[in-house]
């Protein structure tokens, strides 16, 4: 009972984290990429593009688009298609529309098209960056690229990087040079802020510990910060000293404690700090 209780709170704390993942891409697409015709790519910069040249605002074409994909993507991949990217696709374009109809906006929250690229860039990239780390995605393209994965020995990455490019370009002839070159640089920039969210999420700090009393830190590890590590001894190569080597990996806020804690009580301790995002294994990612 214990075992079920806490899957469902696990479960209501992921659904909850998806939730405010997508609150945050709905307000990046709608309050700063859809007044400024801003069409980098995904459903939201084909809905852009199409609003210009059809009587449809860019809220009801995404949540069209993203439904009619959604029922290909069952079709296509059947019960693999994965409930948490059903989940964002629905709650993202039923955010859409309803924005539209309780805060309409007329023109652009500011005269600053820069400022704002740089919002509808970072809030959307963000917003996916979390998406992607707990397994789900913000649907639309990525529904695309799930089925060409499964039917087709394409390249995934290039084909969507090239129906990205393509959108860009219809904003240019739809549009203006400007609005396209701003486009195109939002698309450019896009994922790398996501990439780096994503690593700046999982990072972890990697600590091999060189000392004499392993005793203090060890206990210091498992008691007080929760984690483990990895004890062996070791043979100075210059006066050939018995030593201790400690390996352990922490949060970042944990890693400054442990830092602290050496620092005072062991100086003489030789400390080397690695920056890691991708740990796998109990306690990180890959396992409860």
């Amino acid at each position: 009972m214990f075992k079920n209780g806490g899957k469902l709170i696990r479960t209501l704390e992921e659904y909850g984290v998806l939730t405010v993942a997508t609150l945050i891409l709905v307000v990046g697409v709608y309050v700063f990429k859809f007044p400024n015709n801003f069409s980098f790519g995904g459903v939201t910069g084909i809905a852009v593009v199409l609003s210009a040249v059809l009587p449809v605002s860019p809220g009801t074409i995404t949540f069209i688009i993203n439904m009619a994909l959604l029922v290909i993507g069952f079709v296509c991949l059947g019960t693999s298609f994965g409930i948490k990217t059903v989940y964002v696709s629905v709650l993202m374009s039923v955010g859409l529309s309803a924005a539209e109809v309780l805060f309409p906006m007329e023109a652009a929250l500011t005269n600053e098209p820069v400022l704002e690229l740089i919002y509808a860039i970072v809030l959307p990239a963000f917003s996916s960056a979390i998406l992607f780390n707990i397994g789900a995605s913000g649907g639309g393209t990525d529904i695309i690229a799930m089925i060409l994965k499964k039917y087709t020995k394409l390249n995934i990455g290039a084909a969507l990087f090239l129906v990205d490019m393509g959108i860009v370009a219809a904003s240019c002839m739809v549009f203006d040079a400007q609005t396209g070159l701003f486009s195109l640089c939002g698309l450019l920039a896009k994922s790398l802020v996501v990439d780096n969210v994503i690593e700046s999420i999982n990072l972890c700090k990697y600590f091999t510990i060189i000392c004499n009393e392993p005793k203090p830190i060890c206990e210091f590890i498992t008691g007080k910060l929760g984690r483990s590590a990895t004890v062996y001894k070791a043979e100075g190569a210059y006066e050939h000293n018995q030593k201790t080597v400690i390996i352990t990996i922490m949060k970042r806020s944990q890693a400054v404690e442990l830092r602290n804690f050496i620092h005072i009580n062991q100086p003489s301790a030789f400390i080397a700090i690695t920056n890691s995002s991708e740990i796998i294994g109990k306690g990180f990612r890959g396992f409860n």
